[in-house]
């Protein structure tokens, strides 16, 4: 590993501490490098506040130490824009750096090259993708929503050692044990959207919170076809204190949707039917600047039963799946899978997942799998 490799790691690694508080913003790292001795390090740590850069000048600043002459290894190209804070590039430049080592130009429409453009125009020497593919893997959720204005969906589901979901006569809880569940709320707590359809809102009737706090507050989504939750649901009782969204079909009625809205739900009314069409829509709204929810969403979460991961799974619209296997067999042809629908008829057409981590939970196994390089969406 080239000595940039080594300062770049170490930058990507820095970077992990913004996951969850930084969204819409990318999660960037930055380290500041001279003589071969780091003078300053930062990641940009909350959205709106100070960017990876401009904390690491002051980290630089804090030790008594210089950036003149130094070289500043960034994981995401420097912004060249004001935004909620001036441009890094400008930072970068008055701080009299020699050299900016840059794992990914940002496809965001305001810097696209041009915070790479403006620091060679300086006369600072850059060099672009080192470490790209590991950088891209830690940038995904960012470049799937500046890219496609999607946000990245999330499948999470608890089944047994012999895939079910629930035992014949429907019962699941609990499937995985406490520590899985503990697991559970924390990756909720990170999200920006639950997504769950109108059978797991009948059936469970849940809240769909982070008990165990978190970063974000999710936005609790429903897709709604032909039915609607009650008035009474634990949903639509809090929606006036954590945001529930009906994505709503065409087919339902005017007056139920009123109510819903009267009390503190969010209607998003969609134009076809159809599940993955629904599905298909809702996430560009929702990745999109035109979002309803007040911004646009990096990750969405589907926590729904089979049928409605089978639908996104059917349109192709999963990216990252967290599966926990419960150290129970449960058994029974009728017993539910984790994945509803029709299915595919042939496994060439399967999606592809690699595998991106595996944590035990006690007796429980969380596989976290990523689409396969190739098979995502661009």
């Amino acid at each position: 590993m080239s000595e940039d490799d080594c300062w770049m790691a170490e930058a990507i690694e820095i970077a992990w501490g913004g996951l969850g508080h930084v969204e819409p913003n990318p999660m960037v790292g930055c380290v500041l490098v001279r003589d071969g001795q780091v003078v300053g390090r930062g990641y940009h740590e909350r959205y709106g506040e100070g960017h990876a850069e401009v904390n690491a000048l002051e980290d630089c600043q804090a030790q008594g130490n210089s950036a003149e002459g130094a070289t500043a290894y960034v994981t995401l190209e420097p912004c060249c824009h004001f935004g909620k804070t001036p441009p890094c590039a400008d930072a970068l430049i008055n701080a009299g750096v020699a050299r900016v080592v840059v794992a990914v130009v940002d496809p965001f429409d305001q810097v696209d090259g041009g915070g790479v453009q403006r620091l060679r125009n300086a006369g600072i020497d850059v060099v672009t993708g080192v470490l790209a593919s590991r950088a891209e893997s830690q940038l995904a959720a960012y470049l799937k929503r500046v890219r496609a204005s999607r946000p990245w969906v999330i499948a999470k589901w608890a089944m047994s050692m012999d895939g079910r979901i629930a035992t014949t006569t429907g019962e699941s809880q609990w499937i995985t044990g406490p520590a899985s569940r503990v697991g559970v709320h924390e990756l909720r707590g990170r999200v920006d959207g639950i997504a769950v359809g109108m059978g797991t809102v009948i059936a469970d009737d849940p809240m769909l919170t982070a008990r165990h706090g978190g970063p974000r507050t999710p936005a609790r989504i429903v897709f709604a076809r032909k039915r609607l939750p009650a008035v009474t649901s634990k949903l639509v009782q809090t929606a006036s204190e954590v945001p529930v969204w009906i994505v709503a079909g065409p087919e339902l009625p005017e007056t139920e949707l009123s109510q819903l809205s009267a009390r503190g739900a969010h209607v998003l009314p969609v134009a076809s039917g159809d599940v993955v069409a629904m599905i298909d829509e809702a996430l560009l709204r929702f990745g999109g600047s035109d979002n309803p929810s007040g911004g646009p969403m990096t990750h969405l979460m589907i926590e729904g039963g089979g049928e409605l991961t089978g639908s996104f799974v059917a349109g192709d619209f999963v990216d990252e799946c967290h599966v926990y296997i419960g150290a129970k067999v449960i058994g029974g042809r009728t017993a539910a899978g984790p994945v509803g629908g029709n299915g595919i008829e042939l496994l060439a057409d399967a999606t592809r997942f690699t595998v991106d981590d595996v944590t035990r939970f006690e007796d429980d196994v969380r596989v976290i799998y990523r689409r396969a390089v190739g098979d995502a969406e661009s």
